[in-house]
């Protein structure tokens, strides 16, 4: 095994779990009328495999569960619980474990097998995957994301994303231990959520945005109602009375969807006391900041953005899509947006890189970095922090 390849999990090693071997499990639990649970696969294993020996037929019947129920041979990587990303170039797999991309000697078949995994997949997640719709985003019952492209349109061959869902999540305390979050923006944040302030939590994709703001609103005092509005459900903050809107797709007739605007728009009819938008990614843009104008104090987006000093930018093209003017923009998100935070990767280390102030100026939307940390939390205070440390209730004089 060569350096930055890591190994399949060893309980799954070995396992004969053949296409042939597969159908007849299929057919024989379709016969009996069996649930395809441990001991209905097992029996179903044993009347069409004829496995001799506990120990191999314990693999088997795991690989068999993977491929019925599962990733197939991509389960043990979901499972693993460093990996985030498991991703499939025609034959080629690849993980990421917090450092970056590493491949994996996995054979996942030859590219009909792959193609019918990612056709399985796709259906798992409610959604069609074929030559007609050869492009697909879903979300998998246990929660991981899928993105599935085949060819012609991926030109190696079939290709998979898929982003693990972990569900137990990470308190604000363990994102300090773990070095994501320096213990003096650890005041910030918390200050920043008890004074109820609107938040940007900005970053590229796989920085953290969603674990990071999931431990922030973890901070809500019990008795507040959040309302999460998400294209995916990710967002799983430990608080008592979190509502979840998921948007929805048109089916394949091209009816049906229900888009991240209009569940904004409903979410303020439920009587929120915070409003949540997962991601804010096109036109949906209008209603949040109209939202956070019209007294929601508390409400937290996330946005892909480069840096602290993209996010006024980035608005204005967002704002765009909804027929919105640069200076409509600025004048919106300056009454609606308290400071953004903005997380970044750094040689494989997610954390909490600026922290900055919003405001309007002659100029538009201002937006001043106040903090800026490195990945081994090194601190850099902005001219601003004095003056902003003040209104957020916070000391003035970092130690």
């Amino acid at each position: 095994m060569t350096r930055g390849e890591v190994g399949p999990h060893p309980d799954r090693t070995g396992a004969a779990a053949t296409p042939e071997l597969v159908a007849a499990v299929r057919d024989r639990l379709a016969a009996t009328g069996q649930d395809p649970d441990p001991p209905g696969v097992a029996r179903a294993v044993r009347d069409v495999g004829g496995v001799l020996g506990r120990e191999e037929l314990g693999r088997v019947v795991r690989a068999v569960r993977d491929e019925l129920l599962g990733a197939g041979p991509l389960q043990p990587l979901l499972e693993a619980p460093d990996v985030t990303d498991v991703l499939v170039e025609g034959g080629r797999v690849w993980v990421d474990r917090g450092c970056g991309l590493e491949r994996v000697p996995v054979d996942v078949g030859g590219p009909e097998r792959v193609r019918a995994l990612a056709v399985r997949l796709a259906a798992a997640g409610g959604q069609r995957l074929d030559d007609a719709a050869p492009v697909v985003d879903a979300r998998l019952p246990d929660g991981t994301r899928l993105h599935a492209v085949l060819p012609p349109v991926a030109e190696p061959g079939t290709l998979l994303s898929l982003r693990v869902h972990r569900p137990g999540g990470y308190s604000l305390g363990d994102l300090v231990r773990l070095g994501a979050v320096a213990p003096v923006v650890e005041q910030v944040l918390r200050a920043l959520v008890a004074r109820r302030a609107n938040l940007v939590v900005s970053g590229a994709t796989g920085t953290g945005k969603t674990t990071l703001l999931a431990a922030l609103l973890s901070l809500v005092p019990g008795d507040e109602r959040i309302v999460c509005i998400e294209e995916a459900a990710e967002l799983r903050p430990d608080h008592p009375h979190v509502v979840r809107l998921v948007a929805r797709r048109p089916n394949v007739e091209g009816a049906g969807e229900i888009d991240l605007a209009a569940l904004v728009r409903h979410a303020l009819r439920m009587r929120p006391d915070r409003v949540v938008l997962g991601e804010c990614r096109g036109a949906d843009v209008r209603e949040v900041l109209s939202a956070l104008n019209t007294g929601h104090d508390g409400g937290c987006v996330t946005l892909h953005a480069n840096a602290v000093a993209d996010v006024p930018a980035r608005l204005e093209a967002l704002g765009a899509l909804a027929g919105m003017t640069p200076r409509a923009v600025a004048a919106q998100a300056a009454s609606a947006l308290d400071a953004v935070v903005h997380l970044r990767r750094t040689a494989g280390i997610r954390h909490v890189a600026e922290v900055a102030a919003v405001s309007g100026g002659a100029d538009g939307l201002v937006v001043d970095r106040v903090l800026a940390c490195g990945p081994r939390g090194e601190l850099e205070v902005g001219a601003a922090w004095p003056v902003v440390a003040r209104r957020w209730g916070l000391d003035p004089v970092v130690t």
